[in-house]
């Protein structure tokens, strides 16, 4: 593949990330995060009373209109979610809640009249290079482990599952990294590295990795690392990378810390 058709393919993907991003209720609709009680609660703006226990998550529409899965919900509705997997949604007029397990459970509106999104310019990135597509070798574990990591929300943890490894070589030199199941198959790669809080996002960046060949090979298109939600919004609760999964190279290649940052630190 010519440098041009790589960088066309890569022009072709960031602009398919972008549009992903400026959904009308995506991560940058987000304009807030509570975290549900045992008491029957009313939010500002939200119909209904929301709460919780220690298995599920509960609305009372208590005559306000809410919708769940194209349906008006007319009674107490129960939603029980894996912790730190798919959320839910409920429509309540304009907006969406997520309903999300993170821990406990939380609520969190999607407002497609968010400033945020309003002012999304898309997201800065280094310039596409051939160079950071790496060549790796997939080690499976012998049987898939649990793993703990904590997130950018003191306190909080996620527990993911980590079928393997992933070992690959820079300048001589081999490093490993703990893989996660990918939501489409493949896997998902959790990491920082010496750009990390200098050029890219401080927390983690992402990269999704294809399944490997029949003899373990693996691509890694480092071009492709993206930021978590927690970078465009303080609405999100990001695992931060497992244990071993800190680079002690420049990976200067992929997003870049968000313009979203700036608005964030002030």
């Amino acid at each position: 593949m010519s440098t041009d058709e790589f960088a066309a393919q890569w022009q072709a993907w960031k602009a398919e990330r972008e549009r992903g991003l400026a959904d009308p209720v995506g991560w940058l609709a987000l304009v807030s995060l509570d975290w549900l009680t045992e008491e029957p609660t009313a939010y500002p703006g939200l119909p209904g009373l929301w709460w919780q226990d220690a298995d599920a998550a509960y609305v009372d529409p208590a005559g306000g209109e809410l919708a769940h899965g194209g349906a008006a919900i007319t009674e107490v509705t129960r939603f029980e979610l894996v912790p730190s997997g798919a959320g839910t949604r409920v429509v309540a007029g304009s907006v969406e809640v997520e309903v999300a397990r993170r821990g406990g459970y939380l609520i969190r509106v999607h407002d497609p009249a968010a400033e945020v999104l309003a002012a999304f310019r898309g997201v800065p990135a280094y310039e596409p290079d051939p160079a950071w597509v790496l060549r790796g070798v997939y080690e499976p574990f012998d049987e898939p482990r649990p793993t703990t990591v904590g997130a950018v929300v003191a306190g909080l943890t996620h527990v993911y599952t980590a079928p393997g490894v992933i070992r690959f070589t820079v300048d001589g030199a081999e490093h490993t990294l703990t893989a996660f199941n990918g939501k489409k198959g493949g896997f998902s790669v959790l990491f920082t590295d010496a750009t990390s809080g200098v050029t890219t996002y401080a927390a983690n960046r992402s990269l999704e990795v294809p399944d490997p060949d029949e003899d373990g090979t693996v691509v890694l298109d480092f071009n492709r690392a993206v930021n978590l939600p927690c970078a465009f919004t303080a609405y999100a609760t990001c695992p931060l990378p497992p244990e071993g999964n800190q680079l002690p190279f420049p990976v200067e290649a992929g997003e870049k810390t968000p313009y979203e940052q700036e608005a964030l630190a002030h």
